[in-house]
């Protein structure tokens, strides 16, 4: 097991460097000119001289003018100390200025992906055992049309029906404008404004797990050991639960951790239409304001997460099934 993580950590920090590598690269070549969009607000207040002289000073203090491979070096120097650069947008570390939006990610995902397993774990195994009964058929259904409507049509649905026709939530925003309370108050408020968010992202989410759900369960309830469990006079439960949940886990698994390493990447159509300060919609802003500093960051923390995220569904899949050997 020591030798077999020991492996995929070196492998993980090879792709890493490689990706770490391509993805600064690409990020230089975008057309555009942060020094030039920094300084476009005090245009009209300076001469050209007075211009050329700070944007020379700027591009120095960047260090722009040096050649890109130096950059890149330093650049990375610098993240493996913790040390991530200045947004050029914020004129802050960029380490403090990610907070607040991984705060809120974090935040929201974890009561989606909580209330979404709590819903389609059941549902998807009722649906396999009360196999092409009416309420299986039911659900079917609704989820092939989940599954089809992109997310920014359930979300315009939700705000036209909840927050329009019958106006019981906010529209957008995490809390009240100019709200003082703390604590208990404070949550309160929050959890209000994220209601309608959340019941999007449960409801554009439940249609592939339950789905995905009932297929594995399907397929291990057809199984010949469950019909001799069955025969063996093994109480319903002990079979549906002990034997083909059991054994129907080991492709569900990689989905559900990857479910729940999404709790640190922001959806980026519910932030953007609900006005939320989460991940997804900070790295659209930061893109378009040139803040690539705070872009590349954004996007090697999802590289980790993603790499941390395969290596932990590999070592899952072990405790899921014994017969898998994950040091081999």
């Amino acid at each position: 097991m020591a030798r077999y993580i020991a492996r995929r950590v070196v492998y993980m920090v090879f792709v890493f460097f490689i990706l770490s590598i391509i993805l600064y690269f690409l990020f230089n070549l975008i057309p555009g000119d942060p020094v030039a969009a920094q300084l476009q607000p005090l245009m009209d207040e300076m001469t050209a001289e007075e211009y050329e002289i700070r944007y020379n000073q700027l591009r120095s203090q960047m260090g722009l003018d040096d050649p890109l491979i130096v950059r890149y070096a330093r650049w990375v120097t610098g993240m493996l100390s913790g040390d991530l650069g200045q947004s050029h947008r914020y004129r802050r570390p960029v380490a403090d200025v990610i907070v607040t939006p991984l705060r809120n990610t974090i935040f929201i995902n974890i009561f989606a992906v909580a209330i979404g397993l709590a819903i389609t774990i059941p549902l998807g195994i009722f649906c396999a055992v009360k196999r092409n009964s009416i309420l299986d058929k039911i659900v079917q259904v609704l989820t092939i049309i989940g599954h089809s409507l992109p997310h920014f049509i359930i979300c315009l649905i939700a705000i036209y029906y909840f927050a329009v026709i019958k106006g019981w939530f906010p529209v957008s925003g995490m809390n009240t404008p100019n709200f003082e309370g703390t604590g208990w108050e404070l949550f309160k408020d929050t959890m209000y404004h994220l209601t309608l968010p959340l019941m999007v992202m449960t409801a554009a989410s439940l249609a592939g797990m339950t789905r995905y759900i009932r297929a594995a369960m399907s397929d291990a309830l057809g199984m010949d050991y469950i019909k001799t469990a069955r025969a063996k006079g093994l109480k319903e439960k002990v079979v549906i639960f002990s034997h083909a949940w059991r054994n129907a886990l080991l492709p569900i698994v990689t989905l559900i951790i990857n479910w729940f390493m999404s709790i640190f990447s922001g959806s980026l159509v519910v932030e953007r239409v609900f006005n939320l300060h989460g991940m997804g919609k900070f790295f659209i802003d930061s893109l378009n304001n040139q803040d690539y500093n705070v872009s590349i960051a954004i996007q090697m923390f999802y590289i980790i997460i993603a790499l941390v995220g395969n290596l932990v569904t590999d070592l899952s899949y072990g405790l899921v099934d014994p017969r898998v050997r994950i040091d081999s």
